[in-house]
């Protein structure tokens, strides 16, 4: 094993070592549980294994494990709250129409994959995508909305149409 492997694999023990204790319990202050804190606090973790990062130098480690499991932290908050809102969609449908419990994974992973590519577009791109494709309103009515010009509507519809085909394609 290279000298640098080493010292990078004993840096990041060190790491944990010195601060999972910390930030389990950072995390539990921030999530209400115990189990939601652990996972979240490993996969901290998790993200610093996989990055090619020297470790040694870090002056403040907390606030570079807690800049990392803050973004961790807000995406389990979205997760949440695309299930639930999809929960309560579906407590609203007839029992017969339920879908089985391996259909709802899938739509899960379906919603997570929308929401992601929905927040990697612009704001203004992405927003009159939904008005367009949620509330159907015409282009000239999100022009006035988003305060543009109809044909600056054409052009953001184009790349997030664009945008969706190369997701489509990965």
């Amino acid at each position: 094993m290279a000298a640098s492997t080493l010292s990078r694999q004993q840096a990041l023990q060190q790491l944990y070592l010195s601060h999972h204790g910390w930030l389990h319990g950072w995390l539990r202050q921030r999530t209400g549980c115990s189990q939601n804190a652990a996972d979240l606090m490993q996969d901290t973790f998790l993200r610093l294994l996989s990055k090619e990062r020297d470790l040694s130098p870090l002056r403040n480690p907390r606030a570079y494990l807690s800049t990392i499991a803050h973004s961790l932290l807000v995406n389990h908050w979205r997760r949440q709250a695309i299930e639930r809102a999809y929960l309560e969609s579906l407590a609203l449908q007839p029992e017969q129409y339920a879908p089985s419990p391996e259909e709802r994974e899938l739509i899960m992973a379906t919603l997570l994959q929308i929401d992601a590519m929905l927040r990697s577009l612009p704001a203004k791109v992405r927003a009159a995508f939904l008005m367009a494709q949620l509330d159907g309103l015409t282009y000239g009515q999100i022009a006035v909305k988003l305060g543009v010009s109809e044909r600056m509507v054409k052009k953001y519809m184009a790349q997030a149409m664009l945008h969706c085909l190369l997701l489509a394609g990965d």
